[in-house]
């Protein structure tokens, strides 16, 4: 028998303890069997229905279910129809809910980092894995082909840029998720010889506005930015795909979730 806990195990075992961590089990018990896994990057109402359709008992998400990063806020939305339809959900349903988001940046290369440069196909490029960052070296392209290239490999419908579209690019940083604020990505352009920075998000004040003064003064510098989820899915398909290889007799399921911008 395989129990949850048997799994949270595995997740954290190469990993030392993490004082604080957000990576708890927020519903359910850790004795429980696995009867399926459902991974996904986020757990929204309809990814849970899915889930719960599919036989998976355990959900392993890496963002909170609960808008914030912190689930314990939850407190927050107490008496909210669409925080209290959820819950009723989740218990109703016997719905196992696992966040694993802090142990698999911890993991050696970060695991989400891992998903996002295997999707872009960039592994033999790797040039250095840095704390809060992956730095590239490819062929050189435009960034207008290298937009083609994101947009197609990850099948983002789009993105935002900064940037001559076409600039020549072959230096390249990777920051996956919420690290684009101006102290993660700026200095990289000139500790590295960034041409290019692509990142999940960040403070649109920071990093972009940096650009874009680089760009006035005549340096060739340009800015992608995927979006949170766009950049951190693919590290929770990895992971999918890793557990099965683990755990052969478990039907584990990847679990996708659409940009949840459209473009009006």
């Amino acid at each position: 028998m395989i129990t949850i806990q048997d799994i949270i195990d595995r997740l954290t075992a190469s990993v030392e303890p993490i004082p604080n961590t957000v990576d708890t089990l927020t519903f359910g018990a850790p004795e429980t069997e696995i009867t399926g896994i459902a991974v996904t990057f986020m757990a929204t109402q309809q990814v849970l229905e899915q889930s719960f359709q599919l036989g998976a008992n355990l959900v392993i998400t890496h963002e909170g279910t609960f808008y914030s990063h912190h689930d314990g806020t939850q407190a927050l939305y107490a008496d909210d129809v669409v925080y209290e339809a959820k819950k009723w959900y989740i218990e109703g349903t016997g719905l196992a809910v696992y966040r694993f988001h802090d142990y698999w940046h911890r993991f050696q290369p970060d695991g989400i980092m891992e998903g996002l440069i295997h999707a872009l196909g960039w592994q033999e490029h790797v040039t250095e894995n840095l704390p809060a960052a992956t730095l590239v070296t490819i062929p050189s392209m435009k960034l207008e082909q290298i937009i083609d290239v994101i947009k197609k490999r990850l099948g983002i419908h789009f993105m935002r840029a900064v940037g001559d579209r076409s600039t020549e690019c072959t230096r390249i940083g990777l920051l996956a998720g919420y690290r684009g604020a101006g102290h993660n990505a700026i200095p990289l352009f000139s500790k590295y010889n960034l041409d290019l920075i692509i990142y999940g998000e960040g403070p649109e004040w920071e990093t972009p506005e940096y650009v874009r003064d680089a760009m006035h003064a005549g340096k060739n510098n340009a800015l992608i930015v995927l979006g949170h989820l766009e950049s951190e899915q693919p590290g929770m398909q990895l992971l999918a795909d890793r557990l099965r290889k683990w755990y052969p007799g478990i039907p584990v399921h990847y679990m996708p979730v659409d940009p949840v911008f459209r473009i009006v």
